[in-house]
C-alpha cells in the first residue's frame, strides 16, 4: 500500500527464526529505541510493506491465483510442463495433496511474519501516548486492518488458524489452532476490521493508506463468509445465518451511500495499470506497486510473475492458464444469457467458434483467444503457437486479467521474469455489490438483487473488444436479467445466477475455489469439472476433490511439528 518509506526499517523486523511464530528475532529494535514518532510510523510502514511481499512461491495472498484460480474450475496450473512447479499440479488434482508440501507452508510462514510486523507495531504503538503521536490510534487501525488481511487469508486456507495477538505472553507456538471454534475465529479477525471501521477517517492524504471504507467492505466480506455456518466435522453449511447477511447488506448501504466509489464505465480499466488510483473509481482496496522508485527492483507485483506468455517482448512462464470449462461458461443464449445448465456441452475452441456462437464480452477481457488482440492492443495479435507454453498439455488459452501489455511502461523484467507495477486490487467495488445481492437473495429479498446483478451486466455490454477496424472481436450478446420475460426470478434462480455472475465477472481474480466452498458446493462443482475437463486434458486423469476433506488445505506437517503436536489437524488428513 502507500508509497513506501523508511524501508531501512523493514530488514530489522524481519523473521530470524525456524517459525514466524517466534518474535525473539536477532537484530530487532527493541525498548525506547522504537519509542519514538519516527520509529513507530516506520514500523506501521513495514506492516504496509509485508502486503506487498507477496512472491508466486506460494505467498500470493493479495492475487491469490494458485489457490484460489488454479483449485477451482476457471483454470489449469500451466507452465512448460505438469512437473514445472509441480507441487501446484497436487494442489490442482486434490488427489495427490500431501501435509508436508511446501507451497502451504510457506504461505502459513509468509502471512504469519505479516502478522508479526503488525504486532510489533501494535506494541510499540501502545507504549507512545497520543500527545507523543496524535496519529497514534488512526495508525492503530490501519495496522490491526492489515493483521486481519493475513488472519482472513489463513482462514480461507485453513479453517482453524492460532489467531496471535499483540503483546501474547505465551510461548507462541503453544498458541492453538483451536483455541477458538470457527465462527469465534471468524469474530476476533471482524473485530480487527470494526475497530478500522471505527478509527479510520472517510480518506487519506497518502495514496494507498487504508481509509474506513476498506475497513468496512472487509468487515462485510468477512461477515459474509461466516454467515454459511459449517459443521466442524465435514465443512458442510449446516446454516446460513441471517444477521450476518443483514450486516452485509447494511455495510455495503454505507460504502454506496458514501459515493466514494462507482463501477469504471468499462470493465477494462479494472486490469490496466493507468487507471489505478482513480478517484471515485473501482479499487476499495488495493496494494500499491512502483517501479522506478530508488529502489534496486521497485515494488512490483511478483505474485503473477510466472504468469506472463513466452512471445516476444515477455518470454516467461505462462501459468495460470483459463480452463476450457471456463471459456465455455461464457456462451449466452438468443435472449443473452447464460447457458447455465448447458454451457459445457459445446466446447469454444476454434477462432470461428466465437464468430459463430454468442459469448458474454468479459470472455475478451478474461481469455487471450487465436487472433484477438492482447491487453486491447491491435498491434499484439494473440497466436497460441508462439505465445503458449505447453498447449498440447493445457490448452491454447493464456489468462489476460492480471497482466500488462507488451511495453507498457508499467512492466519490467526480474532475472527470467516479468513483472508489473499493477496494483493488486483485492477488493473492488463489483465485487462487494455483488456480496449485497448474494446476501440479499438468501434473505429472502431477490427482487432487490435484481437490479445489482443487472448494474454489473450492463457495463459488461458496455465492455465490448473492438479490432483495428473497429468491430466486436467475439460475437457478443447479453442482455439484462427481466422477471417474467427471460427468466423467472425466483430465489433459486436469482441464486444461479448470482453465482454465475460472480464466476463471469471475477473469473481469474483468485476468488472461485473460496466461493464455492463457502456456498457448500466444491465437491459437487469440482467433481463434475473434473469428469469432462480429463476427457480433454490428459493430465487430470487422476484429479478428484474429497467432500469434508479438500475444502481446506491441511495445517502443514512441518508447522504441527514446530508446535510439538499442540496444533490439530484438519478433518480427513
Amino acid at each position: 500500500m502507500l508509497r513506501l518509506l523508511s524501508f531501512l526499517l523493514i530488514a530489522g523486523t524481519l523473521l530470524a527464526c525456524d517459525s514466524a511464530l517466534d518474535e525473539n528475532p536477532s537484530g530487532k529494535l527493541s525498548g525506547d529505541q522504537l519509542n519514538t514518532p519516527d520509529r513507530v510510523e516506520g514500523l506501521v510502514t513495514a506492516a504496509y510493506a509485508a502486503l506487498g511481499n507477496g512472491h508466486w512461491d506460494a505467498a500470493t495472498y493479495t492475487d491469490p491465483w494458485p489457490w484460489g484460480s488454479v483449485r477451482s474450475d476457471n483454470a489449469y496450473k500451466g507452465g512448460g510442463s505438469v512437473a514445472d512447479q509441480g507441487v501446484y499440479n497436487n494442489y490442482e488434482q486434490f488427489s495427490s495433496i500431501r501435509t508436508d508440501l511446501d507451497k502451504a507452508d510457506q504461505f502459513w510462514f509468509k502471512s504469519y511474519q505479516g502478522i508479526s510486523r503488525a504486532n510489533l507495531a501494535l506494541e510499540k504503538l501502545a507504549e507512545i501516548s497520543e500527545e507523543e503521536f496524535p496519529l497514534k490510534t488512526r495508525r492503530e487501525a490501519e495496522v490491526r486492518f492489515i493483521r486481519g488481511h493475513f488472519h482472513f487469508m489463513l482462514k480461507i486456507m485453513f479453517k482453524h488458524v492460532p489467531f496471535i495477538e499483540a503483546n501474547e505472553e505465551r510461548e507462541l507456538k503453544n498458541v492453538s489452532n483451536r483455541e477458538f471454534t470457527s465462527q469465534e475465529l471468524w469474530d476476533k479477525i471482524a473485530a480487527d476490521f470494526q475497530f478500522a471501521a471505527d478509527n479510520l477517517p472517510e480518506s487519506q492524504p497518502e495514496v494507498g493508506r487504508i481509509d474506513q471504507w476498506a475497513a468496512k467492505a472487509y468487515l462485510a466480506k468477512t461477515r459474509l463468509y461466516q454467515a454459511y455456518r459449517q459443521d466442524p466435522s465435514n465443512h458442510e453449511v449446516v446454516e446460513i445465518q441471517d444477521d450476518k447477511l443483514q450486516t452485509v447488506v447494511s455495510l455495503v448501504n454505507e460504502l454506496e451511500a458514501s459515493g466514494e466509489y462507482s463501477l469504471f464505465d468499462d470493465i477494462r480499466k479494472n486490469f490496466l495499470w493507468e487507471f489505478d488510483n482513480t478517484d471515485g473509481g473501482e479499487a476499495v482496496f488495493a496494494v500499491q506497486r512502483s517501479r522506478n522508485d530508488g529502489t534496486v527492483r521497485g515494488r512490483v507485483n511478483m505474485e503473477n510473475a510466472l504468469n506472463y506468455p513466452m512471445n516476444e517482448g515477455f518470454g516467461c512462464c505462462w501459468f495460470h492458464i483459463p480452463s476450457q470449462n471456463f471459456v465455455n461458461a461464457f456462451q449466452t443464449d438468443s435472449d443473452g444469457l447464460p447457458l447455465f445448465d448447458t454451457f459445457n456441452q459445446n466446447s469454444l475452441t476454434e477462432p470461428e467458434d466465437f464468430q459463430q456462437n454468442t459469448v458474454d464480452p468479459r470472455l475478451d477481457h478474461s481469455v487471450a483467444l487465436e487472433g484477438h488482440p492482447f491487453k486491447y492492443d491491435n498491434d499484439q495479435i494473440y497466436d497460441p503457437d508462439v505465445w503458449a507454453r505447453a498447449p498440447a498439455t493445457y490448452g491454447p488459452y493464456t489468462s489476460m486479467k492480471g497482466l500488462q501489455p507488451v511495453g507498457s511502461p508499467s512492466v519490467q523484467q526480474v532475472v527470467f521474469f516479468y513483472a508489473s507495477s499493477k496494483n493488486n486490487n483485492v477488493i473492488r467495488y463489483a465485487d462487494v455489490l455483488l456480496w449485497k445481492a448474494e446476501a440479499l437473495i438468501e434473505l429472502g429479498r431477490e427482487d432487490e438483487a435484481l437490479p445489482i446483478i443487472n448494474r454489473i451486466r450492463t457495463r459488461a455490454a458496455n465492455s465490448t473488444v473492438k479490432d483495428a477496424d473497429g468491430n466486436n472481436v467475439s460475437n457478443y450478446q447479453i442482455e439484462p436479467y427481466r422477471d417474467g420475460q427471460n427468466i423467472n426470478w425466483t430465489q433459486a434462480n436469482a441464486r444461479q445466477a448470482l453465482r454465475f455472475e460472480r464466476r463471469l465477472e471475477l473469473g481469474m481474480e483468485g476468488w472461485r475455489f473460496f466461493d464455492l466452498v463457502r456456498w457448500g458446493i466444491a465437491a459437487e462443482t469440482l467433481n463434475e469439472y473434473f469428469a469432462t475437463e480429463k476427457q480433454r486434458r490428459d493430465y487430470l486423469q487422476d484429479a478428484q476433490f474429497q467432500e469434508g476433506r479438500d475444502e481446506y488445505l491441511p495445517i502443514p506437517q512441518q508447522q504441527i511439528d514446530f508446535s510439538d503436536g499442540s496444533y490439530q489437524q484438519n478433518p480427513g488428513w
